[in-house]
């Protein structure tokens, strides 16, 4: 099972690439995969069957006793061929839904493929928290195909809604799920069913995982998510809203029922609200005009009547509980890739407007009605089947009478209601998808081609067949049924006899069939009644006050701009930590006042250069003065014994400099010279007391230490890393989730800042020469300097000066010998010999170093990171030296391209181990014997090392790229717009 997800989540990584060179046919290919773990799954079910489960473990978190672990019982056997099986066919239909030029094709063909993998862990997963981890990926995968087209405000709308009701539910499903393993004292689902937790943990912990379970399956209060979503492709609607993602909740209502069907919150949540969405959602229906949302509200209904029936309690009900959830499954499924067929040759799904599409599709038009069919219960389907299973099940149990009784009739008398308006709107979606109508003309149709009916017809037939070997399919649901207690030992059959159930069924054709008749006047009834359950406008009304009162906040308390800000910051920090800290009881014993002599004169310093930082009007100064502060610490840590930490401090230090400096060029020389500052004492007061505050947690902190400190045992732990190097140990191997974190934000930061900066896309590396905008390409590189500097068109500014007169030094500096790629991009007067050779002798050996600094940071100071800063800092040289087009020249790779590598990297080898039956993060080394260079080892945690190494020259070159090169793209535009107000005539001509 474990290797089946990886394959999923491997192949839905490289459809983009796929899509490509393959278009829409890399559907076709794509859904391979779910077709193999299909036939996969058919091989397992004679173990299944047999009583012995697929059950696979690998430790992930020991500490918490969470495992990956994933457990093929029965039930999950039946929705793992349901998720596998619909989606295979999905996948394939899509081939010829969409069209090659669909934006995002490759991005969508991924998504759908993840959401296929991420629901098969879901159902398979036998740790809680692995499943509400798999129970979130799917809000969010769900999230992301709902809102495809992202150019429309309403697909924004609905997928965002739909991410904000499931993720509350899934809250208060994790909440319970942590009550009922905290109180089973495991996380193993099927050990807490098999021994179910008892008292008020067990009533609060299930009534709460109950609200992620009707959430998820959109059961009112929660329903109107679902048929807001139909403005997904119709794709995603068959898949997620009909066969996959909504049976999430009916799938935990189903699992849970054999451990906590009898609590007393149980009956109450899954019959009372089962029933009432059964009668909202088919009423709701019953008023639709478009075809998707009419199957919406019936797929509300339906969801409502599942986890009625599975979470009833009873064998009988939960035999015809899974038979139904698999009918569902496949004529819901059938019926929106049906709609799909029509949108798609009729260009409309309202059915106000459709007339005759029966004669002229009338193949579409068998495969709708087959499934329709088995939607309304009507033999011989499987459909047909599975109500007849219900009503007898629920006969039964009210007729044995006891505690369930009362429930059962309930139960009854609802499906029969809901069955009722089943067969309503399956009617009024028949007649309103194919039937010819006297008051609308034909309508004009585009033949889609034969193919997109391949995916429904199979699924059609497959109820159709599936009702006739019932016996063969009922072992398969009887092995999750015979979990629960009760029943009569029943078996589904297509035919009975002359049985109760039967005579209700006619019964329900015939009211049906009423409302059918009569459907004028049932239309004006529903005009005129309130509607009975309006939760969208609550939903909206919730939102609304949110979003006023974040306005409001935002308003009240950051409307004086950044001090206003700082203000409010530093006064909750003064106002939390100081409190805290006043009522602290542990204060150090002792207090040592310095550890080596000059330790207070470097501090004195650094106190004077903040102070002055703070009084200076110049930003470049006040940005030296600052930095002074840093490099006061490298001193301080260089003393204390930490090169590793002077080290990257140093080159951290210089690159905030750098990125300072590159900021400040578009910022006034001196601070605050149109807005003076006010309030300086108060200012100075918050500041003073707040520098107070930390210096006395830090006095605080050492002294509340009460037991023994971890350092100890460090050297032993770094020498089992295969390591000398303590620091670099626990970023690369003891610590390491805490670097895959820290370097995730680092991603997240570089996508910010250039997101900020560019205007439009981001893709693609810095400038090179040979882009078309300065006239030089590779052969001008390759000529002598003084021929090559005749082909270059410099920037007007570099050769003349504003009274239009040539500038002889100026132009004495262009054929001056360069010592860099770009040197001559440049304005002359910009340009220093110096500096051009400094950086030419340098660059290369500090790559050097910056990849020796990797590969010793295991043994010695150094590793990913201070090595990613000194080649970050290489590349800031070749920037300052030369511009945006040396940085091109430089380092010609995409810079999210290196960020993506190299967390790739990290996360990849974070995770390789899981492939070895070993945990996340657990190291492996290789140790050979190399002539001259003696041993050489090289372990998982040096590729962990190199990912953080290209996440940070990564991180370099994305600012220089934005706060660089893009800014001064940017300038020279404008600059160019001052001097030619009139267009040019042709592109890339510059005088």
């Amino acid at each position: 099972m474990i290797s089946s997800l990886a394959i999923f989540a491997a192949v839905s990584v490289i459809t983009p690439w796929l899509t490509r060179r393959l278009g829409r046919r890399v559907f076709a290919v794509i859904a391979l995969v779910p077709a193999a773990a299909f036939v996969l799954l058919l091989t397992w079910m004679p173990g299944v069957l047999a009583g012995t489960p697929v059950v696979e473990s690998i430790s992930w978190i020991p500490e918490l006793d969470i495992a990956l672990s994933f457990r093929m019982d029965a039930l999950a056997l039946i929705l793992s061929l349901v998720v596998t099986g619909i989606g295979a066919l999905v996948l394939l239909s899509c081939t010829w839904y969409f069209n090659d030029d669909e934006p995002a094709l490759g991005r969508f063909a991924s998504l759908l493929l993840a959401f296929a993998g991420v629901m098969l862990g879901l159902v398979t997963s036998d740790d809680v928290f692995v499943l509400f981890t798999f129970w979130e990926a799917t809000s969010v995968l769900s999230y992301l195909l709902i809102g495809h087209y992202t150019g429309r405000k309403e697909s924004r709308g609905a997928a965002l809604q739909a991410l904000t009701v499931t993720t509350f539910g899934g809250l208060a499903m994790l909440v319970g799920l942590v009550l009922l393993a905290v109180e089973g004292g495991t996380t193993s689902l099927s050990e807490l069913i098999a021994n179910p937790v008892t008292g008020a943990a067990a009533e609060w912990g299930i009534a709460l995982v109950l609200v992620g379970a009707i959430s998820k399956s959109a059961l009112v209060p929660f329903h109107f998510w679902l048929p807001a979503a139909m403005a997904a492709p119709t794709p995603v609607s068959a898949y997620l809203h009909a066969a996959a993602m909504v049976k999430a909740g009916v799938y935990l209502v189903a699992r849970l029922a054999p451990g906590y069907a009898d609590l007393s919150v149980w009956h109450p949540i899954v019959i009372g609200l089962g029933v009432l969405t059964m009668l909202v959602g088919g009423w709701r229906a019953l008023r639709q005009y478009d075809l998707k949302l009419l199957l919406a509200y019936g797929t509300v209904s339906q969801l409502g009547f599942l986890v009625l029936v599975t979470g009833f309690g009873t064998r009988d009900a939960a035999l015809a509980g899974v038979a139904l959830l698999l009918a569902h499954a496949m004529f819901k499924a059938t019926l929106f890739l049906t709609v799909g067929i029509v949108d798609h040759a009729a260009g409309t799904r309202d059915w106000r407007r459709l007339s005759g599409l029966g004669r002229r599709m009338p193949v579409v038009a068998a495969i709708a009605a087959l499934a329709a069919a088995s939607m309304a219960g009507i033999p011989p389907l499987l459909g047909f089947v599975a109500k007849e299973g219900v009503l007898t099940a629920f006969l039964d149990a009210g007729a044995e009478g006891g505690s369930i009784a009362i429930w059962a009739w309930i139960a009854l008398i609802g499906a029969v209601a809901g069955s009722v308006l089943t067969f309503a709107y399956t009617a009024r979606f028949l007649w309103g998808a194919f039937s010819t109508k006297p008051d609308v003309p034909p309508t004009p149709l585009h033949a889609p081609g034969a193919a997109i009916a391949i995916a429904p017809a199979t699924l059609a037939v497959a109820s159709l067949v599936a009702a006739f070997a019932i016996p063969f399919i009922e072992p398969l649901l009887a092995a999750y049924a015979d979990e629960l207690p009760g029943g009569h030992d029943t078996h589904l059959a297509l035919w009975h006899g002359f049985e109760p159930a039967l005579f209700i069924s006619l019964g329900i054709f015939a009211v049906g069939g009423l409302l059918v008749w009569a459907r004028r006047e049932v239309a004006r009834l529903q005009a005129a009644v309130v509607p009975m359950v309006d939760s969208s406008r609550g939903y909206l009304g919730i939102v609304s006050a949110v979003d006023r009162m974040a306005a409001a906040v935002t308003t009240a308390i950051q409307s004086r701009g950044l001090p206003g800000y700082l203000t409010i910051i530093v006064a909750v920090f003064i106002g939390g930590l100081g409190t805290a800290t006043i009522l602290n009881s542990e204060w150090p014993s002792d207090i040592r006042l310095w550890d080596f002599s000059s330790q207070p004169f470097i501090a004195f310093v650094m106190c004077v250069a903040a102070i002055a930082a703070v009084v200076v009007r110049q930003r470049m100064t006040a940005v030296l003065l600052v930095s002074v502060t840093g490099y006061g610490l490298v001193l301080l840590f260089g003393m204390s014994g930490a090169p590793d930490l002077a080290l990257t401090q140093a080159l951290v230090e210089t690159i905030v400099i750098v990125v300072f400096v590159l900021v400040l060029r578009r910022l006034p020389k001196q601070i605050a010279q149109r807005n003076p500052p006010v309030h300086k004492l108060a200012r100075g007061i918050i500041g003073g007391v707040a520098g107070l505050v930390m210096g006395v947690i830090g006095l605080v902190a050492l002294g509340a230490r009460v037991e023994p400190t971890i350092a100890g045992g460090l050297p032993a732990l770094s020498l089992e890393a295969h390591g000398k190097n303590i620091v670099n140990v626990m970023l690369v191997d003891i610590r390491a989730w805490d670097t895959l974190g820290e370097i995730s934000v680092l991603v997240a930061v570089a996508t910010g800042v250039a997101s900020l900066i560019f205007v439009s896309g981001r893709t693609g590396g810095a400038p090179r020469l040979d882009d078309g905008d300065l006239g030089l390409d590779r052969r001008d590189r390759m000529r002598p300097l003084p021929e090559a500097a005749s082909s270059i068109r410099a920037p007007r500014t570099s050769l003349a000066n504003t009274d239009g007169e040539t500038d002889a030094a100026a132009e004495a500096a262009s054929t001056r010998q360069t010592w860099l790629l770009a040197g001559r991009t440049i304005s002359p007067r910009n340009r220093s010999i110096l500096i051009e050779v400094l950086v030419r002798l340098l660059f290369h050996p500090a790559i050097v170093v910056s990849v020796f600094l990797l590969f010793v940071g295991h043994n010695a100071p150094g590793g990913g990171f201070a090595g990613g800063l000194l080649a970050g800092l290489a590349l800031v040289a070749r920037y300052l030296a030369g511009g945006r087009y040396e940085l091109g020249e430089a380092a010609p790779v995409d810079a999210g391209r290196l960020l993506g590598t190299g967390l790739l990297l990290a996360a990849g080898t974070a995770t390789a181990s899981l492939f070895f039956s070993g945990v996340p993060l657990e190291s492996a080394w290789f140790e050979t014997e190399v002539p001259v260079l003696g041993t050489i080892s090289i372990g998982t945690s040096t590729l962990f090392d190199i990912g953080v190494y290209l996440v940070v020259v990564g991180l370099v070159l994305d600012i220089l790229r934005s706060l660089g090169g893009e800014v001064d793209r940017q300038q020279e535009h404008a600059d160019d717009d001052v001097d030619d107000p009139e267009p040019a005539p042709t592109e890339g001509v510059r005088a």
